[in-house]
């Protein structure tokens, strides 16, 4: 079974010419660590602003430019949200204060 990682970009929402399709995995633990990864790049950009930037600043920015990757497969099981990790992430930055 495989594990296909694509990508929407939030800046074009909805728009599927945008998608990319990003990369196969053979297990569904290696799709959710790419996901988390091209989540955190995001996050990596704003590196230094912990404390500075608010919640919703952080969570509306994500919303806005940060990329939003998902996994197609036929396991039914194999389950990744990242906008629920960016949400998390935002948290976790804010709360940095």
């Amino acid at each position: 079974m495989k594990y296909t990682v694509y990508v929407d970009d939030n800046f074009h929402y909805r728009d599927e010419s945008a998608r990319c399709k990003h990369t196969e995995f053979d297990s569904c633990a290696e799709a959710i660590e790419e996901c988390k990864k091209i989540v955190e790049e995001y996050f990596d950009r704003l590196r230094g602003s912990e404390g500075k930037i608010s919640f919703e600043e952080l969570w509306q920015g994500y919303q806005m430019y940060g990329e939003d990757p998902f996994i197609v497969t036929e396991d039914a099981t194999c389950k990744f949200s990242a906008w629920d990790h960016a949400k998390q992430r935002c948290l976790e930055m804010a709360r940095k204060n």
